[in-house]
């Protein structure tokens, strides 16, 4: 009976040994498993770490951008209203000159529908009608004034005349009773 119980015994601690050995090598497969997790999780953090710290730093280089595109906005606005102080000055000081010649010139001021050129309307000149309207174009696109068109049609050396004075003293309210006078003389 005792060899009985013994191998009873020794069998039953071989079941131990092995439910012992088996739960001995889950452990280290889920021990080498967690390692791995680990491993795997801190790779990932550091990644999300290099990721964030790119994006920052991207962020911060936005701002920069952000800060000096508002900087050369705000100097633009402080241009264009500086611009427009000055243009609103200027302004003061056309209107009664305008007037001026609008009033005592029979003078009216177009645009010719194309850059730098205007169209200056005389009217009054003809003691016969004074509706009839005379008018020339003038080119300002270079720095040399130009009279680029006329009706009725003017003799060219008044008008060369007239321009060589005005290029030379930039004095457009002489250069402007000039060209009424021949529009006046050719009337005649």
């Amino acid at each position: 009976m005792n060899v009985a119980e013994l191998q009873e015994d020794q069998r039953a601690r071989q079941r131990s040994l092995e439910i012992i050995s088996l739960k001995t090598s889950q452990h280290s497969q889920n021990v080498q498993k967690e390692s791995q997790e680990t491993a795997e999780m801190h790779a990932a953090i550091s990644q999300l770490t290099a990721t964030r710290d790119a994006q920052l730093g991207h962020r911060d280089q936005l701002k920069l951008q952000i800060a000096d595109v508002q900087k050369s906005i705000k100097q633009c606005k402080e241009a264009q209203q500086q611009h427009a102080r000055e243009l609103d000055s200027q302004a003061r000081h056309n209107i009664p000159e305008l007037s001026f010649w609008q009033d005592y010139l029979c003078l009216r001021i177009e645009g010719a529908g194309v850059d730098d050129q205007l169209k200056f309307v005389f009217t009054h000149i003809d003691d016969k009608d004074w509706e009839k309207e005379c008018w020339f174009e003038l080119g300002m696109g270079s720095r040399d004034y130009e009279v680029l068109q006329t009706r009725p049609k003017l003799e060219r050396d008044g008008i060369e005349e007239c321009l060589d004075r005005l290029n030379e003293t930039r004095e457009l309210g002489g250069f402007l009773k000039a060209m009424r006078g021949l529009f006046a003389a050719a009337l005649k």
